[in-house]
């Protein structure tokens, strides 16, 4: 891990030369450091795997109707431009016998989120690991994100939400289960 940080370290302030800054000057004399471990830290879902984090939270139940889990905080980078999108995930899911421990779901979506990302693959990676842990007769993604590669540069457009989806299973067969998902994660409260 040390080795990775001062890597990143050196790199952080190859760039900060790169932009004609003096990295020794007082404000920015540890800023390659600090960089480098917030580059870690927001990164840090290479470093985990869907086995560990479930740590066993699956549950028998004999409920087989839709489980809805809503506004799930999201903070990831876009790999195309390394800024930020942040916004919130909706999961649901129907279970066929087994039930995932509610903060499990928080936790697949930091570790997928906490990587290089484009939201349309984040929704799909949601969606089949909620799929593959809990066997569920269906799931459903929507994730509503925020894109600073959006707002702070190009296009610049401060208002703009990019809404993505995945249904599997029920959800993808039945419009009237996949209605229903749709009206509950936008009825209020």
């Amino acid at each position: 891990m040390t080795d990775q940080l001062d890597s990143l370290s050196a790199h952080y302030r190859g760039i900060i030369e790169g932009l004609g800054e003096n990295p020794d000057r007082e404000g920015l004399m540890d800023t390659p450091k600090r960089a480098a471990k917030a580059m870690q830290f927001l990164t840090r879902g290479y470093g985990q795997t869907l086995d560990e984090l479930v740590n066993g939270a699956v549950f028998e139940s004999a409920m087989d109707e839709m489980v809805l889990v809503k506004d799930i905080e999201l903070y990831s980078l876009c790999e195309h431009h390394l800024l930020p999108f942040i916004g919130k995930c909706h999961i649901a899911y129907i279970p066929d016998g087994k039930v995932l421990g509610l903060s499990k779901f928080a936790r697949i979506v930091d570790m997928y989120a906490r990587r290089l990302q484009i939201q349309e693959n984040l929704t799909r990676e949601i969606a089949e690991a909620v799929e593959r842990v809990t066997n569920a007769a269906g799931v459903a993604v929507v994730i509503e994100a925020r894109h600073m590669c959006m707002m702070m540069r190009g296009v610049e457009k401060q208002n703009s939400v990019m809404k993505t989806s995945m249904m599997l299973g029920g959800f993808r067969k039945s419009q009237a289960t996949r209605t229903e998902f749709l009206q509950l994660i936008t009825a209020g409260g």
